[in-house]
C-alpha cells in the first residue's frame, strides 16, 4: 500500500518552513502595530453568502475556485477564499461601529480551488490589514504606508514595485463602464469567450485577461483616467502627494482595476519580477461600497492582503532561534537526576535537549544535530560530587562547575 500523501496544493510546515512562516507574521504584526492595527481572527469558514454578496456570482472565485459545502445542519458554507469578508461581517455582527475607524490585522489560511504553482496553493496563507470607517484619502495613504514598511523590515521593498491607479467613485466608474461596454461591443466578435461572458456583467474584468487577442483590444481600450470627475481627481491627487510626501515611490498603472462593483478609489499592487508569473506580492484598495452589499450600513473601508508564502520566498533569512543546551547523562542514576535537572531549567526558561538513551558519542552527535550551544555531562563520579562538566560546543573549552546554581550559569545573556 502507498504512503499517503498530502492533498495536492497542500503542504507540510515542517519547523524550517514554520519559522520563516512565523517571521513573516511576526514581523508584520510588530510593524502593523506601529500604526495602530491589532490583530484579530475570523473563522476560517462562513455561510457562503459572505463571499457570493461580496465576490459576485459571476466572479472566478465564486463559480471554479470556492470550497463549498453542506454541513450536518443543512447550511451552505465556505472555507474563506479571502479575509476581507470575514472581517467587515466581523465588524458589522459584533456591533462595532460605534468604535470606528477600527484597524485589525490579520493572518492565517484560506482556501482556493486553483492550478497549483510557484506562489499559489489551494491552502495558502494571508497577512492583511483592514482600516474601516475612515473615507478620507489620508487613511490609503496609511494602509500603503503601513504594507511598504513591512516589506521593508522583511528586506522585500527594494526588490518589488508600488503600481498605483484610481478607480474613481461611482458616478465615475460608471462612465468608464459605459465607455468600455460601447468599445468592447465593437470588437464582441474578437473577443475571447470569457470576455464575452464579462461584457455585460463585469466589463473592468477584462481588462484583468491574459488572453492575448484581448491584450491587443486592451491596449486601445479607453482609460479610465479620462472619466474621473472632479472629486475622484482629487481624491487621488491627495493620496499621490501623500506618498510623495513620506518618500513612498510608485508607478501609474491605468489596467490595475479590481472588477467588483463595491471597489472605488485606491487600488494598488506591490509587485516583483522574482516569483514568475506570480507578481503581486501585496495588493490592496478601497472598497466603501462592501458593507452595503452585504446588507450593512454604508461604511468606507481600505485594506491589503499579501500571501505569506511569497512573502516567506522572498524574505531574508530570520534569525535563528535560542540554541538548546544539550543534557548528556551516563548511568542510569544520572538520567534520573537529568530528568529532573531538565525541568529546572525550563522552568528558568532555557531551552533543552536530551536524547532518549545512547552512548556518549551518540548522545554528543546528537547535540551536534540539535545545534546546541553547550553540552551539561554528568557521570556518576559527577554526581557523587554535586558538580558537573559544561563543554562549550563552539570552542571546545570544557569547565567543571557546582550544580547549585546551574541555571544562572546557563541562561542566555540579555
Amino acid at each position: 500500500m502507498a504512503a499517503l500523501q498530502p492533498v495536492r496544493g497542500t503542504h507540510d510546515l515542517l519547523p524550517e518552513d514554520h519559522r520563516r512562516h512565523r517571521h513573516v507574521i511576526d514581523s508584520a504584526a510588530d510593524v502593523s502595530s506601529l500604526y495602530g492595527y491589532e490583530f484579530m481572527s475570523t473563522p476560517i469558514f462562513e455561510f457562503t453568502q459572505v463571499f457570493k454578496r461580496t465576490l459576485g456570482d459571476t466572479s472566478d472565485v465564486v463559480t471554479k475556485e470556492m470550497y463549498t459545502f453542506t454541513d450536518k445542519g443543512g447550511d451552505e458554507i465556505t472555507l474563506r477564499p479571502e479575509n476581507t469578508a470575514g472581517v467587515c461581517r466581523a465588524y458589522m455582527s459584533n456591533g462595532l461601529a460605534q468604535h470606528a475607524p477600527v484597524r485589525y490585522f490579520y493572518g492565517g489560511p484560506m482556501f482556493r480551488y486553483e492550478r497549483p504553482q510557484k506562489g499559489r496553493l489551494r491552502q495558502f496563507h494571508q497577512i492583511g490589514i483592514e482600516l474601516i470607517g475612515a473615507p478620507q484619502p489620508q487613511a490609503d495613504i496609511e494602509v500603503i504606508a503601513c504594507g511598504a514598511a513591512i516589506l521593508g523590515r522583511l528586506g522585500i521593498l527594494g526588490r518589488t514595485e508600488l503600481e498605483l491607479n484610481t478607480l474613481g467613485d461611482t458616478e465615475s466608474r460608471t462612465e468608464y463602464r459605459n465607455a468600455l461596454v460601447e468599445y468592447f461591443s465593437d470588437h464582441k466578435d474578437t473577443l475571447s469567450e470569457d470576455s464575452r461572458d464579462r461584457l455585460d456583467r463585469n466589463p473592468l474584468r477584462i481588462l484583468d485577461s491574459k488572453d492575448e487577442g484581448d491584450r491587443k483590444l486592451i491596449a486601445d481600450a479607453p482609460v479610465f483616467s479620462d472619466y474621473l470627475n472632479q472629486e475622484s481627481q482629487d481624491f487621488f491627487a491627495t493620496v499621490r502627494q501623500g506618498l510623495d510626501d513620506i518618500g513612498i515611490g510608485y508607478r501609474l498603472n491605468p489596467r490595475l482595476v479590481r472588477g467588483l462593483d463595491y471597489y472605488c478609489h485606491t487600488a494598488f499592487e506591490f509587485t516583483t519580477t522574482e516569483l514568475g508569473s506570480q507578481s503581486a506580492v501585496m495588493a490592496g484598495g478601497r472598497y466603501d461600497g462592501l458593507m452595503e452589499m452585504m446588507g450593512g450600513q454604508p461604511t468606507p473601508g481600505v485594506g491589503w492582503a499579501a500571501g505569506i508564502e511569497r512573502l516567506s520566498m522572498l524574505a531574508t533569512e530570520p534569525e535563528g532561534g535560542a540554541r538548546p543546551v544539550a543534557l548528556v547523562p551516563m548511568g542510569e542514576a544520572a538520567e534520573r537526576h537529568m530528568l529532573k535537572l531538565a525541568e529546572t531549567l525550563r522552568r528558568a526558561g532555557i531551552q533543552v535537549d536530551m536524547a532518549f538513551g545512547g552512548n556518549m558519542k551518540r548522545r554528543m552527535k546528537r547535540a551536534d544535530k540539535v545545534n546546541a550551544s553547550r553540552a551539561v555531562i554528568l557521570g556518576e563520579d559527577e554526581l557523587a560530587r554535586g558538580v558537573v562538566q559544561i563543554k562549550d560546543l563552539a570552542t571546545g573549552e570544557q569547565i567543571e562547575a557546582p550544580m547549585d546554581g546551574l541555571a544562572a550559569r546557563l541562561a542566555p545573556p540579555m
